[in-house]
């Protein structure tokens, strides 16, 4: 019996519907199941369909694509999405994950001016966590910079490490753009890693979200660890197409960011006295 070279974990690779912008969260749907992706995650936006569990629902249905994982809406464009009140937000969030059958909320640590939402956004993580088997899992965020200045802009910290979450997010453009080691971040995670959000970066002050291979962080590193670790949430692609060409160059790219996350995940066996 010949003995397998490398070893193929049970990872699914998602498509954020995030990364087929300006085009729509129908089209994301449509985009992975041609591409062959595993599921999406959805970003909750100002798209309506993004926000209607029936229509998202249908979607799924009708190109055979689960949904993974729901972003929830804490981004600046966001703040009139599912209400104004970020708890309750997140409380449609944690309801769309379980109606779609997602394992997965994707959340934002609070914008420091939310100061009542940041001061109780550790506690309260938790205690929704304790009330649903979806997770919770907190993204890492950057400074903001404008030339030589810098801005805290998140609280309790963009660097999430820094308090108790249950699960965490890693997105690898947002450790690009704060300029930090994303390979020492992923081992202060640790076993508390459930979600990734692959992407690539320069270290420019804009989140850039490139393709995985055409900017400077440890992407096949990161996801060759995870192969490695047993590693057991989702990869999903979030990448910025909008440059791309309509249509067949966004499509390259985004096939492109699976075949790179499919084969750093790939890895090698090892085999005794070779």
């Amino acid at each position: 019996m010949v003995e397998p070279v490398v070893r193929i974990p049970d990872v699914k690779v998602a498509l954020s519907t995030a990364s087929v912008y300006p085009e729509s969260t129908a089209a994301a749907f449509e985009i992975a199941a041609r591409l062959g992706y595993d599921g999406v995650e959805v970003m909750v936006w100002t798209d309506p369909v993004s926000q209607d569990i029936d229509a998202l629902r249908r979607l799924s249905d009708y190109h055979g694509i689960p949904i993974l994982a729901v972003h929830a809406p804490c981004l600046l464009i966001t703040q009139r999405v599912w209400s104004t009140d970020p708890w309750t937000k997140l409380q449609r969030a944690r309801a769309a994950a379980e109606k779609l059958g997602a394992s997965t909320v994707v959340v934002h640590p609070p914008f420091r001016w939310q100061r009542q939402y940041a001061r109780d956004f550790v506690g309260g993580i938790q205690r929704m966590a304790n009330e649903t088997d979806v997770r919770f899992a907190v993204e890492n965020m950057y400074p903001w910079r404008y030339r030589d200045r810098e801005m805290l802009a998140y609280a309790p910290a963009w660097d999430v490490t820094q308090d108790d979450y249950r699960h965490f997010t890693i997105d690898l453009s947002h450790a690009a753009t704060a300029r930090t080691d994303a390979l020492r971040m992923l081992d202060r995670m640790g076993d508390r890693l459930g979600h990734v959000h692959l992407a690539d970066g320069k270290g420019s002050a804009k989140d850039e979200h490139l393709v995985p291979g055409r900017g400077d962080q440890p992407c096949a590193e990161v996801l060759e660890r995870l192969a490695r670790s047993g590693y057991g949430g989702h990869v999903v692609v979030e990448v910025n197409t909008r440059r791309a060409m309509p249509g067949a160059g966004r499509e390259a790219d985004l096939a492109g960011a699976l075949a790179f996350a499919r084969l750093h995940l790939a890895s090698p066996v090892r085999v005794p006295g070779r």
